[in-house]
């Protein structure tokens, strides 16, 4: 295959890339505290000697995504009305203690179990300052939240919740459409604002993400297009160098 071809295959890598990241966005609008990926295309460029060109030859520029990352525009906040319910407004993260280690989330769907530690929807304990989860005795029924994560009942105070940031947010690994892993330390975020009684949604605009998805499938059908017209224009080319002579 020449360049043309190559070159058209290297943009339609790209597109798959980027169809599967709009899919997975719109998989994911209704889930709390979802943050959209977006794509990231760069020039992968490749210099080829020839004779007749200059010292150093013509540049060939091919397509490639060259990185995804999450979109940290703030979902917009759902009032429920549950205590446990909790929506963070600016910057930062609840961390959550899983199998595989402290996770980073927004989504603040939280319930109290029996043992009094409060979980998410996954069963992952919330964590407060210290790195601990919670242990609140079966008295402890009417629960408070202030804005900067005191949580208290009718009995008095009973801890505060972490609210953290990593040190480089552009270290953060996505293991799920809730959890993220920070590849850096994380800082206690100085004055959280947290709301009770509401979650943060999924910032995922669907009608924006559909119109991605229609504009992607529009370019992958064309640079389809235009590689099946160069594969039928070289084997014609083949088909009458190869044909005999009359």
């Amino acid at each position: 295959m020449d360049n043309i071809t190559n070159i058209a295959l290297s943009r339609l890598a790209a597109q798959t890339r980027a169809m599967d990241v709009v899919a997975n966005n719109l998989a994911n609008a209704s889930t709390p505290g979802y943050r959209a990926e977006r794509t990231v295309f760069a020039d992968w460029l490749v210099r080829e000697p020839a004779g007749a060109e200059p010292p150093g030859g013509r540049t060939v520029a091919f397509t490639q995504t060259r990185a995804t990352y999450r979109d940290q525009t703030e979902g917009s906040l759902s009032q429920t009305g549950n205590p446990l319910d909790l929506a963070l407004s600016g910057n930062g993260w609840f961390s959550v203690q899983t199998e595989a280690g402290t996770r980073l989330t927004r989504a603040g769907r939280f319930t109290l179990q029996k043992d009094g530690s409060i979980t998410d929807e996954a069963g992952h304990n919330l964590l407060d300052t210290q790195g601990l989860k919670f242990n609140l005795s079966p008295a402890d029924t009417d629960l408070t939240v202030k804005a900067d994560g005191s949580l208290s009942s009718q009995n008095g105070p009973l801890g505060q919740i972490g609210i953290v940031v990593p040190n480089d947010p552009n270290r953060l690994t996505a293991e799920g459409g809730r959890l993220f892993r920070a590849d850096v330390a994380t800082t206690p975020v100085a004055r959280p604002k947290i709301v009770q009684g509401a979650v943060e949604d999924s910032n995922v605009q669907p009608i924006a993400e559909i119109t991605r998805m229609m504009t992607t499938e529009r370019d992958f059908q064309f640079v389809t297009q235009m590689v099946e017209a160069e594969g039928t224009r070289r084997q014609s080319a083949i088909d009458k160098i190869a044909a005999p002579a009359s």
